[in-house]
């Protein structure tokens, strides 16, 4: 059961770190269609969580997974826009909650409590 999980682990933190450097290619390979426009950064986004639950999935504190995507998310959409000029109502709400739960989650990891 635990080769399962750690292969599963592995393949999902590969696919979202594929999906984050070269998501186009990605799409072309998974879908048949190259991603374009907005589907970028959704892809990313996809790819960020990916990891996130690879590390999550591995053996250790699923804390982890939980702090590195809300932490690698929050600075992704701060990136889109700060860099990129997206804008929407809901960007900056999600980048100041991503923060705050980033906060939250690295002092229970810092503290010890796993739970």
């Amino acid at each position: 059961m635990k080769r399962v999980l750690n292969f599963a682990a592995v393949g999902e933190a590969a696919t979202g770190l594929a999906l984050l450097v070269v998501p186009s290619l990605v799409g072309q390979l998974l879908l048949g269609v190259e991603l374009t426009g907005i589907a970028v950064p959704v892809a990313r986004v996809a790819g960020i969580a990916l990891i996130g639950l690879g590390v999550a999935c591995w053996p250790g504190p699923p804390l982890v997974g939980m702090l590195i995507y809300s932490a690698s998310v929050a600075l992704y959409l701060a990136y889109l826009g700060l860099i990129d000029g997206l804008t929407a109502i809901l960007l900056w709400p999600a980048v100041i909650l991503h923060a705050i739960l980033s906060a939250f989650l690295g002092r229970l990891s810092l503290a010890g409590d796993q739970q």
